[in-house]
């Protein structure tokens, strides 16, 4: 009887044992999966790019920057993040575009035969404090185009007293949206075709997806967003060309002529990994059928 009380004794300290050790197992793959994640990924920089020739201070702290100028009603809703995603509350974001004729404000020398000028001009140009959310949103409109870019809108993030910059860059928007835009309505139409598309736009090539615009329908307008990842200690050297009638064709190299910059050594902004240079013949488009290719993604016949 006492083997039995004794061997019952042995089955219980076993089992109450063999529970106590599951416990520890599985709290230790807890504790190691815990370890495991660690912190979360940084988010990428939005890439920097050049300012281009056409940016001044305008001192004009506002949302509307059209000035009553015609064209597609279009929000620029811009959002900055640092790069745990957290929102930036009172970064300075400036941003300015063209008109829909491609022209800026504030310049000589401009239009498709360089004789339009808009000194003294500040349309499509402004300043805005970003939100809590670290939202600043301007009204606009669609811009237009110019000779050797795609649509474009430029903009940068800057301290709170406009001392320092942490971006400067450009985002883009769809071209099939924009092809649409300038070829059916009066306030966007032309005598000659753009041949500059965002897939041969060196510019657009090197900076890659992170300044690509997301855009959708709203009341009565276009929205174009973009959020921008930056390093609020950075403080990078801002590239500027020279002005129009100094330089080469805004925002391209001397050697441009209608083709993108060679890559730099590893791809585009220094990362692994080749540029793929897709897009229309560096002179124009041999067919529509190239251009169809060259607007609408993934129409491309292999």
């Amino acid at each position: 009887m006492n083997d039995n009380k004794n061997i019952q004794a042995s089955r219980r300290r076993v089992l109450v044992s063999g529970i106590a050790g599951a416990g520890v197992a599985v709290l230790s793959a807890a504790e190691a999966r815990a370890v495991g994640k660690g912190a979360p990924a940084a988010l990428p920089l939005t890439a920097q790019t050049t300012e281009g020739p056409y940016y001044f201070d305008a001192r004009q702290v506002r949302a509307d920057i059209t000035e009553g100028l015609h064209g597609v009603p279009l929000e620029i809703r811009l959002t900055v993040l640092d790069q745990a995603g957290i929102p930036l509350k009172g970064m300075r974001v400036d941003v300015w575009h063209c008109n829909a004729e491609g022209v800026y404000s504030g310049y000589a020398g401009q239009g498709d035969g360089r004789s339009v000028s808009t000194k003294g001009a500040t349309f499509l140009r402004g300043s805005l404090a970003t939100d809590v959310q670290g939202i600043a949103a301007f009204r606009s409109i669609y811009p237009g185009w110019y000779e050797g870019r795609t649509t474009h809108i430029h903009f940068k993030v800057m301290s709170a007293d406009g001392s320092r910059t942490m971006l400067t860059t450009q985002f883009f928007l769809p071209d099939a949206l924009s092809e649409f835009l300038y070829t059916r309505l009066p306030d966007y139409q032309r005598s000659r075709v753009r041949e500059t598309l965002n897939s041969n736009d060196g510019i657009a090539l090197m900076a890659g997806s992170s300044v690509i615009g997301a855009v959708r329908e709203g009341a009565g307008k276009y929205v174009a967003s973009l959020s921008a990842v930056v390093d609020k200690a950075a403080n990078p050297v801002i590239d500027r060309p020279p002005a129009p009638g100094e330089g080469p064709p805004p925002g391209m190299p001397h050697d441009f002529a209608g083709r993108p910059p060679s890559p730099p050594p590893g791809g585009p902004m220094g990362a692994k990994g080749e540029m793929k240079m897709r897009g229309p013949h560096p002179h124009g488009f041999a067919t529509e059928e190239e251009r169809i290719a060259a607007l609408v993604p993934g129409n491309v016949k292999s």
